[in-house]
């Protein structure tokens, strides 16, 4: 039985068993104290050794100390002390497995920088414990939305030999000796003598093959790695990262947003009804973390007040060219408070972004209707020929979490997008044909469930909400 499920248990000195590892061990020749926890729950259980029980010898508990793993057998009584209903009267340990003095996560506060040094051994802090249990629903929520309507789970590759975004910055996957590759009579690399007889790549998106399925399935989705070789390192980027793409045939561009909206209201409405305590938890070590920064450098809201912002309030819509002209008359634009220029054409910043959901609206904000020339080739274009119908979906504290758009179902004008970004055609021919043969209105959007996540749980850097982060010059672990 895991410590989650005993400690709402009605202590009638039943006897239950708890394996654990050792936080904390504290008290005298009379009592000791021990707090275990296995990672079902933010919450430990106390368990209690009475200096009188000849059952457990002094050499075990000597061997008990922080980061040690044990089974303790016992009552379960009413606690004596205040932070918990019960607690384990103990009758016999086992010790599993011993920790000495060297174990790095003793109980004491840890900067995060350290805390990424020890990735396989952070899981056992209460930040980390908590994160990832956050994780663990966020990702249940998001397959049981698309189940619940009636969304079918698509597995996009991870090898593959296009680039959905045109970015370029991608990883190669090739069984040559790198010291020695094939060449060509020109001096080229020889990739027809490669594993696949071709250039390839892991994926940065399932997008344009999630597609191809829901122009034959209606209503599909991805969930699945991504991977970005962009040398940044930032709080927000990470080159291994996972993606939600959901993808609806049928669905125009308002059809999209309201999917969206009600996609990221639910998943956050789950993780507020099933992960109260973490959130609680995290809400509070924010809390303490901010109380010594300056006020202007302390987030907006709590943790859980951003959370209800979203779930509670309707997402307001407004198009760029709208947005832009709100930006221009804005307070901080004119006293050239903004530090990157605000006009029409440019890519908006988070700071642009977050004003308009923090300041402007007070609510989440989706825009739409971008210029074209700053949105990928695979966008449906308005009839301004100015624009496309692109959409994204802004939230406090963080600016955009979500990229989607209506895609481009005419033939003729997707061919002339493809070849004006660049694009041989001859590459993503499987792509183009779906244009020629029963083509039909389609939308979706993608959401980096990192994102999601450092989102939810009010971290800072995105290296601490994936268990393993892969950035520039580190792949740990």
């Amino acid at each position: 039985m895991q410590i989650k499920e005993i400690l709402t248990q009605t202590p009638a000195e039943q006897e239950v068993t708890v394996k654990g590892w050792v936080r904390t061990k504290r008290g005298q020749a009379a009592v000791t104290f021990i707090a275990i926890n296995d990672g079902s729950t933010i919450h430990n259980i106390q368990a209690v050794v009475e200096g009188d029980n000849n059952q457990i010898n002094e050499d075990t508990l000597r061997s008990i100390t922080t980061g040690a793993c044990v089974a303790v057998t016992g009552k379960l009584i009413a606690s004596q002390g205040s932070g918990q209903a019960v607690e384990v009267k103990a009758e016999k340990i086992e010790v599993y497995g011993s920790a000495d003095e060297t174990f790095p996560m003793q109980p004491k506060r840890h900067s995060m920088e350290f805390l990424r040094e020890k990735a396989h051994l952070r899981f056992r802090t209460n930040t980390f414990g908590a994160i990832f249990r956050i994780r663990h629903n966020l990702a249940f929520a998001i397959n049981k939305y698309f189940n619940d309507k009636g969304f079918f789970y698509l597995h996009t590759p991870i090898i593959t030999a296009s680039d959905a975004e045109g970015a370029g910055e991608m990883f190669h996957v090739t069984t040559f000796d790198i010291k020695n590759p094939p060449k060509t009579e020109d001096g080229q690399i020889d990739y027809k003598e490669d594993f696949f007889g071709r250039e390839t790549s892991l994926t940065v998106s399932g997008q344009l093959e999630g597609e191809l399925g829901a122009l034959a399935l209606s209503k599909i989705y991805t969930f699945g790695p991504t991977f970005r070789a962009e040398n940044s390192n930032t709080t927000r980027h990470l080159a291994e990262f996972w993606m939600i793409e959901p993808e609806v045939a049928f669905y125009e561009l308002e059809d999209n947003m309201a999917l969206a909206e009600d996609f990221v209201q639910y998943v956050i409405k789950y993780a507020l009804e099933n992960c109260a305590d973490d959130l609680a938890f995290l809400e509070k070590r924010l809390l303490d973390e901010e109380k010594n920064k300056p006020q202007n450098e302390r987030s907006e809201m709590a943790l859980l007040e951003k959370l209800r912002f979203v779930v509670d309030n309707q997402f307001e819509r407004l198009t760029y060219t709208e947005a832009i002209e709100i930006l221009l008359k804005s307070k901080p634009h004119k006293e050239k408070k903004f530090q990157y220029p605000v006009e029409w054409g440019i890519d908006l910043q988070s700071e642009h972004e977050r004003y308009l959901v923090e300041k402007h609206f007070k609510k989440p904000v989706i825009l739409t209707n971008y210029p074209r020339e700053i949105k990928a080739f695979y966008m449906k274009q308005d009839a301004d020929g100015k624009t496309v119908r692109a959409m994204d979906v802004l939230f406090p504290g963080i600016g955009e979490i979500i990229g989607g758009s209506q895609r481009e179902d005419d033939y003729e004008k997707l061919l002339t997008r493809v070849k004006e970004v660049g694009i041989d055609p001859e590459n993503i021919w499987w792509y183009l044909e779906t244009r020629k043969f029963g083509s039909a209105p389609h939308s979706g959007f993608g959401l980096g469930f990192e994102r999601l996540v450092l989102f939810v749980t009010g971290m800072t850097n995105i290296r601490d909400v994936i268990p393993f982060p892969r950035t520039p010059k580190s792949a740990e672990f």
